[in-house]
């Protein structure tokens, strides 16, 4: 599935005081110790997600993997894309840096996903519709934000 013909869901930004260097090291490691953690990769395995396991290069390129994405594009410092699908979504989840003054960066996060069928309705629901996700992303530019500077 290509991410231009998956529905746009949110973004979210956070200005972070840091280079795109700095910033782009954090957000890596983020989301390797972010989505590996015991709980995230049971949760990938539960749902059926590919790939449900981290492989591959790191820092993370094109073709890497954490549990429930696959590294589709890398740019350091400037654009990471991640894809993923497990039996009720296929999502998309693109980061982009940009300097925005010396030592200032913005990361932005625009998330993409289909939910097909009555189950993926559902689970549209369970997740977009209580707010879960927004505050699991606020979360994760957080930690994104602290690491970096």
């Amino acid at each position: 599935m290509q991410i231009a013909s998956l529905p746009y869901v949110d973004e979210h930004a956070t200005v972070i005081v840091a280079g795109t260097d700095d910033v782009w090291r954090s957000l890596g490691e983020t989301l390797d110790r972010s989505f590996s953690r015991p709980g995230a990769a049971g949760y990938a395995r539960l749902l059926g997600s590919a790939p449900c396991a981290a492989s591959g290069p790191r820092p993370l390129a094109e073709g890497s993997t954490i549990p429930g994405f696959r590294v589709v594009a890398a740019v350091p410092g400037r654009e990471l894309v991640l894809m993923g699908s497990h039996r009720f979504s296929s999502y998309a989840l693109t980061f982009r840096l940009e300097q925005v003054g010396p030592g200032r960066s913005r990361l932005r996060a625009e998330t993409r996903a289909a939910f097909p069928g009555l189950a993926g309705g559902l689970y549209r629901r369970l997740v977009i519709g209580t707010g879960g996700h927004p505050v699991g992303m606020r979360r994760l530019l957080s930690a994104i934000r602290r690491l970096s500077e």
